[in-house]
């Protein structure tokens, strides 16, 4: 769903940083050889990330949802010397093509993969973050994000994808959409928890930005 129209979703990209050459050949590989190239950030909001990633300078970064690796690559362009980046995913078939680019990067060593259950992952890091990216499976975001909170610095950053869920949310609710229903429960959390400030970006699919208090 385009919310605004993909012309000027073109002009914006246009008039955005460039698309690093190591991002538009993981990007063209990613539509080339990989199911579902949708959930790839791409150009413009890979550089919204690396901008808030840039500006954070974060030591540790924490990403729940690694798909062929573009975000953490876009992420990992802000790393404090010497800083790590987490990334958890499940499936185990895209393991190598991240790697690869990983590899090829200039923070092959700072990146570190972790395959399975982010839930059960995320508690065996014992680290402390500036900087989270959660792009999983929706039905798991109340939980991913109650169990990141307390391991946050503080003024440490929350980003959230896809909250806006091709516009499902401003839709009536089908009682069999579990992901829509547990999205709606989130966005009204961020907004109310005192725990941390929001604001919601009508970026691509919908990214929030919530500072821990």
């Amino acid at each position: 769903m385009h919310f605004i129209s993909e012309e000027l979703e073109n002009y914006v990209a246009a008039h955005s940083e460039n698309e690093p050459e190591l991002l538009a050949q993981l990007n063209k590989e990613t539509h080339q050889k990989i199911l579902q190239p949708r959930m790839l950030s791409g150009h413009f909001q890979g550089r919204v990330l690396s901008m808030l990633s840039k500006i954070i300078h974060p030591k540790h970064i924490l990403e729940i949802g690694t798909y062929t690796g573009y975000a953490a690559l876009c992420l990992a362009e802000g790393l404090a010397e010497n800083g790590t980046l987490d990334t958890i995913d499940v499936n185990e078939e895209l393991v190598d093509f991240q790697k690869k680019y990983f590899d090829a990067s200039a923070y092959k060593d700072q990146i570190f993969q972790h395959l399975g259950n982010a839930l059960e992952i995320i508690p065996t890091l014992h680290k402390k973050f500036d900087l989270v990216f959660i792009d999983a499976d929706k039905e798991n975001y109340l939980n991913y994000f109650n169990m990141i909170v307390p391991m946050m610095n503080k003024g440490g950053i929350i980003l959230s994808d896809n909250v806006l869920w091709s516009g499902k949310v401003l839709e009536e609710l089908n009682p069999k959409d579990k992901s829509t229903k547990i999205l709606l429960e989130y966005n009204q959390l961020l907004k109310d928890d005192p725990r941390v400030e929001t604001v919601l970006l009508p970026i691509r699919d919908g990214l929030t930005v919530s500072r821990v208090l």
